[in-house]
């Protein structure tokens, strides 16, 4: 496996991260420039957000929870060089679940199903840690 194959999932989950912060600020400032939001009515927490706004904004702060596990996994693979075949096919589907729990965020919002993804996430996540940690511990 070479540097770019796992770095193009890295970059997939960097491009969605940085399409959320776009749009929760498109959304942001179109909600100052109609009147529907003041800036007293945000000043002191996130409340005062139209929910579409949030919902946007709230998909971007996930970014920044299972991902950033992702992001020190992915460059602790490539400085060990112990990437596989298995670790970018999980890496892959790490991704695709991200993408699936930000679109699901900012549609209809099912928590549940939102849920389910996430959780599907996390088990992935932890099975890549595992099997990193297994590869270097017994030096396979």
């Amino acid at each position: 496996m070479t540097v770019t194959d796992f770095l193009l999932p890295v970059f997939v989950q960097v491009a969605l991260t940085f399409a959320l912060l776009i749009r929760t600020a498109i959304g942001r400032v179109s909600s100052f420039r109609s009147g529907e939001v003041k800036p007293e009515d945000i000043a002191l927490g996130e409340q005062g957000w139209p929910k579409k706004v949030t919902q946007y904004g709230n998909a971007f702060k996930n970014q920044f929870e299972l991902p950033v596990l992702f992001y020190a996994l992915i460059a602790f693979v490539l400085i060990t060089r112990v990437g596989d075949f298995l670790l970018l096919v999980l890496a892959w589907i790490f991704v695709i679940l991200r993408l699936l729990h930000a679109y699901v965020h900012t549609t209809g919002n099912n928590v549940f199903l939102r849920g389910r993804i996430y959780g599907g996430g996390l088990v992935v996540l932890l099975a890549m840690w595992i099997i990193f940690a297994v590869k270097i511990l017994t030096g396979a």
